[in-house]
């Protein structure tokens, strides 16, 4: 997380984190927030067996979820306010093979209503990483009133 150049993202950070923390599937597959700023966001994921598909790769669906975590996240950041995917292109560009899946995100176009953002997926094997994926997403950003009014099914 990177406070020091931008001092009034701390707060921000620190309520994505507490947000995050509370996401049931984030706590299921095992996924971390690695990296967070202002526009971007890592998420990283360790092999395990339940996430695998039948050829040993990682599963599709774990590439996705992170792909819509990141993407969300990283939008949230940009503004500061909740937000939604609406939608994204995701591009499977070779097999997930490896010790550990990244999605890397960043905000390539940050709106009042929808966000562009970027982002790209790695698998890291030997400490060599290989783009496996790429998405562009639409996020919705909601205005601060639903995000509160919202109750969070984990809380």
């Amino acid at each position: 997380m990177r406070t020091d150049t931008d001092p009034g993202f701390a707060e921000i950070a620190e309520r994505i984190h507490s947000n995050v923390g509370r996401q049931g599937f984030m706590n299921l597959v095992g996924a971390e927030l690695s990296e967070l700023a202002r526009g971007e966001c890592t998420i990283a994921v360790e092999r395990r067996p339940d996430l695998l598909q039948q050829h040993g790769f990682f599963h599709g669906g774990v590439t996705a979820f992170l792909v819509d975590n990141a993407t969300t996240i990283a939008a949230a950041t940009s503004r500061g306010q909740p937000a939604l995917t609406a939608e994204y292109k995701l591009n499977l560009l070779s097999p997930a093979v490896g010790e550990k899946l990244i999605c890397r995100a960043r905000v390539i176009k940050p709106g009042r209503q929808v966000s562009v953002v970027a982002a790209d997926v790695f698998c890291v094997t030997d400490g060599v990483e290989k783009h496996t994926a790429t998405a562009l997403a639409s996020i919705a950003m909601l205005n601060e009133e639903v995000g509160a009014t919202t109750k969070s099914p984990a809380a």
